[in-house]
């Protein structure tokens, strides 16, 4: 009896809780109130089978509960074996009911998915772990991408040869403009693991795949800021890959979208012969060729790439070898068809368009040709190695709470450890924090950050980075 008195509190208590619970859904901001309304038919519908079969398991503990014996000291109990009658009705409640849970879902979803004529728009990229854009320009299409042409110069995979894509704007940022009441096809791609595009005041989300293009649609209603984050578990730092949605009027909109660069002005960029030098140094960064070939002439897993080409390399099988253009590039597409002696068997074979591999021999040549006496890395360089690297994902730069230590005001601050005692943050150690991040832990973080092996060329880029971000916060 006491069971089935707990039983009868705790459905009442349930039943007052749905109701008077602080933790309400968010005001929905788009068009998409119907997704409220199919999780309201489904808690009805699970809140009337919870009361029924906590009614009925109440019923049968009052019912059925332990009596005194008999006269003849026995219990006796009905012998039923099967009721037909109640199997249909049971069979016909329960489907009725799986009907009502599916039916609104269903007609929701598939609205979800029929964008209507006339959206505009937009490519979401995810990568562990942020966020990154691409808008169409005035030609109000997108142009063609392909994952195998994703490197550090070209990060979305655009095919420059494609006139669609060249006013194609890129936003290299957790937050994305969009114009009050329109709607808005949301193109979905993965660069990397499984992740999941959500903004909770829309109602909208979808998983995003590597190697596909998921899709949804919504229309945004109200004026604001939200919250974009990632549904589906990505990492060590999922909790912490988040963005969020301007709406704005047409007009502010309109003004941002100008400010922002194009495809086009990327490739302009990086125009010239130095130019591909720089996508090749980029996709050096990008790909982590610098982790194990150096560029300093020092010893690195892999042969150093500081006058490279035409130099003579003795092979495992004793033969000798000009290093040419050809082998170069055969070094890079298939590894272990000629492995230099002295050097492990461990590279993976890589797949390479000729244009990247062009910039990249193009990159080891100008350092066979300058010899290393390069200008000192800048504060830009160290922003694109952040980049590529994903240092940004779990440090930010203006001054918010993040996964790590933001790097804004960095040097010349004082932190404590987690033993208790205090270090003041400079170069030697940022560099120990980067090159052996365990050695030192600052209190209130979680010891998560994998140890990176870069080149000094990279550390000081990163070291000029910070710098920058701390000069520009005591200006």
């Amino acid at each position: 009896m006491a069971l089935a008195i707990i039983l009868a509190l705790l459905l009442v208590g349930s039943v007052i809780f749905n109701f008077v619970s602080p933790w309400q859904a968010t005001p929905v901001a788009s068009n998409w109130g119907t997704i409220d309304t199919t999780i309201v038919i489904t808690v009805i519908i699970t809140g009337i089978f919870f009361i029924g079969i906590t009614l009925f398991v109440v019923y049968a503990l009052v019912k059925y509960r332990h009596r005194k014996p008999r006269g003849d000291g026995t219990h006796q109990a009905a012998y039923t074996p099967d009721n037909k009658k109640l199997e249909w009705w049971l069979t016909g409640i329960t489907t009725v009911g799986i009907c009502g849970l599916l039916a609104p879902g269903l007609v929701v979803y598939n609205d979800f998915v029929h964008v209507p004529d006339g959206a505009d728009e937009i490519e979401v990229m995810a990568k562990q772990w942020m966020w990154s854009y691409r808008l169409p320009g005035e030609d109000k299409k997108l142009g063609h991408a392909e994952v195998k042409r994703i490197d550090g110069s070209n990060p979305y995979g655009i095919d420059p040869d494609d006139p669609n894509g060249q006013d194609d704007v890129l936003i290299n940022s957790n937050i994305i403009y969009l114009p009050i009441d329109r709607p808005v096809k949301v193109l979905l791609r993965s660069l990397d693991v499984l992740h999941n595009f959500y903004v909770p005041h829309f109602r909208a989300k979808m998983d995003m795949v590597p190697g596909q293009v998921s899709y949804f649609w919504f229309t945004p209603t109200v004026l604001g800021k939200y919250e974009v984050l990632c549904a589906e578990y990505c990492g060590v730092a999922h909790y912490n890959m988040r963005g969020h949605v301007m709406v704005v009027s047409q007009s502010d909109y309109d003004q941002w979208l100008g400010q922002q660069p194009t495809f086009a002005n990327s490739l302009l960029s990086s125009g010239g012969q130095d130019g591909v030098v720089e996508q090749g140094k980029q996709l050096a960064e990008s790909r982590g060729c610098l982790a194990c070939h150096s560029i300093d002439g020092s010893k690195s897993l892999g042969p150093g790439w500081q006058g490279l080409i035409g130099r003579t390399e003795t092979l495992t099988d004793g033969s000798t070898i000009v290093v040419d253009a050809e082998f170069f590039k055969e070094s890079i597409l298939a590894p272990a068809e000629k492995i230099t002696q002295g050097y492990s068997p461990v590279m993976a074979p890589y797949e390479f368009s000729d244009e990247q591999l062009d910039a990249l021999l193009a990159y080891v040549q100008s350092l066979t040709a300058e010899d290393n006496s390069s200008a000192a890395p800048t504060a830009e360089d160290g922003a694109r190695v952040a980049q590529n690297l994903g240092c940004l994902a779990c440090h930010s730069v203006d001054g918010s709470k993040s996964l790590g230590p933001t790097w804004k005001n960095m040097l010349g601050r004082t932190e404590t450890l987690v033993d208790g005692t205090s270090i003041e943050v400079d170069a030697a150690y940022i560099t120990e924090s980067i090159t052996d991040p365990n050695a030192k832990i600052v209190g209130g973080y979680p010891p998560v950050m994998q140890a990176y092996n870069l080149e000094p060329q990279q550390l000081d880029a990163l070291l000029a980075y910070a710098r920058s971000l701390s000069e520009a916060a005591t200006e």
